[in-house]
């Protein structure tokens, strides 16, 4: 007698694969939107809250990702003992009050706090939202879902700077702190009405100390896992590093004004396409496969960039920056959702301890990097192509390591 498989549509308490992947993409778009929407309006909040020195304004994105990686160390121990629905109803709940205080904030300061707290809520759902995609899925399914959700996460630092720049037409920058905490009012109504519990119970960990240590160590002592997250780490780096100088390279460089929004848009549009056409393939060829070409890729486009930026023009024209980083980004969007799927492959027992430590050393080291990159901003672009190419090359280092110097091993099933 064959005992027949539960499927998702039945663990999900009969939720359809479309609805269930945009409302992952939803909640872990909260993330974007927190950082992207409010790009636009950080001279604003400079001005505003009597901001000198413009560099210091990136330290309203460096604050929300130091929130945001720290406390993912917390929540998937958590989601482990007492399931996923709970503490990210919490989580959203941080999200929304920090946000609607940021209203009556009185200094910059204040500002950082808030935006430190609002990271510490929207990291249940960047940890919480992996951990119920691997509830559900394995292997290479897994990486196709991630994909879709990654593309319709994509949206939104497609429409995000837009909306931020439509906001401040009709009112200051309060108001995208108004508009972030109303969206993740009805992305958590959505979830409490349709999104059932999806951690097994076999899957139940103690939440002791011991059982937190034991689940560390599992995850840390895995060479694939610990190395993808670490090259994982270094790639997003790079963009967060674009992101925190990204105003002053489009405005301050180039000279965009208005039309910012819309270059950040066409390049977060590639990235979308690029994690369509990764859901496409994967299933075919792997997530080795795709993500070690999109890496390589990555490694030569990046250093042909650099070296435009280097012994070109100065600056080098607007439309060939652009294309390079369309490029460039068209790559990382294979490497994202695949490196991510390849580090949490080995440890669907512990999903929740496991992307609370990997998304903790992915976003804190990479809020380091990227920190680093967006400090180093000189006046023109040079810090952060060069930033680019050498992420790349660390990244492949450690990709090496996972692999014991062999790319391209076909070995994920289709689960």
């Amino acid at each position: 007698m064959t005992i027949k498989p539960i499927s998702p549509t039945d663990r999900l308490g009969g939720m359809g694969r479309v609805e269930f992947i945009g409302l992952m993409a939803m909640l872990m778009a909260l993330n974007a939107l927190a950082i992207d929407i409010m790009l636009p309006g950080l001279q604003q909040i400079g001005a505003a809250l009597g901001v000198e020195n413009e560099n210091h304004r990136q330290y309203v994105v460096s604050a929300y990702l130091f929130g945001f990686g720290l406390a993912q160390l917390a929540y998937g121990p958590v989601s482990d003992r007492f399931g996923r629905r709970k503490p990210m109803l919490f989580g959203l709940a941080v999200y929304v009050i920090s946000s609607l205080a940021v209203v009556a904030v009185p200094s910059f300061a204040g500002l950082l706090a808030l935006r430190f707290i609002q990271g510490i809520g929207s990291a249940a759902m960047r940890v919480i939202t992996i951990s119920i995609v691997r509830d559900i899925y394995g292997g290479r399914a897994m990486a196709e879902v991630m994909s879709l959700i990654m593309m319709v996460f994509m949206v939104v630092p497609v429409i995000a700077p837009g909306t931020g720049q439509i906001i401040l037409l009709f009112g200051d920058w309060h108001l995208i702190f108004v508009f972030m905490a109303l969206v993740a009012l009805a992305v958590a109504g959505w979830m409490y009405i349709r999104l059932p519990e999806t951690l097994h119970e076999e899957d139940v960990r103690p939440f002791t100390v011991t059982s937190v240590l034991d689940g560390f160590r599992i995850v840390l002592t895995n060479r694939v896992a610990l190395c993808y997250t670490i090259a994982s780490m270094f790639i997003f780096g790079a963009l967060f590093g674009f992101i925190n100088s990204a105003q002053q390279v489009y405005v301050g460089i180039y000279g965009l004004g208005v039309w910012f929004s819309a270059a950040f848009a066409a390049v977060a549009v590639f990235m979308a396409f690029s994690s369509f056409v990764n859901a496409r393939l994967v299933g075919r060829f792997g997530m080795r496969g795709l993500s070690h070409a999109s890496l390589l890729g990555f490694i030569g486009i990046t250093c042909l960039w650099l070296l435009v930026q280097v012994f070109g023009p100065q600056p080098m024209p607007f439309p060939l920056f652009l294309a390079f980083f369309a490029l460039a980004m068209f790559q990382f969007g294979w490497i994202g959702s695949n490196f991510n799927s390849l580090a949490m492959e080995p440890l669907g027992h512990v999903a929740g301890t496991a992307s609370s430590v990997l998304g903790f050393m992915g976003t804190i080291g990479g809020g380091v990097i990227g920190a680093m990159i967006g400090q180093a901003f000189d006046g023109t672009a040079l810090p952060m192509v060069a930033g680019f190419f050498a992420v790349s090359i660390v990244g492949l280092v450690f990709v090496l390591i996972a692999e014991k110097g062999r790319l391209f091993r076909a070995q994920n099933p289709r689960v």
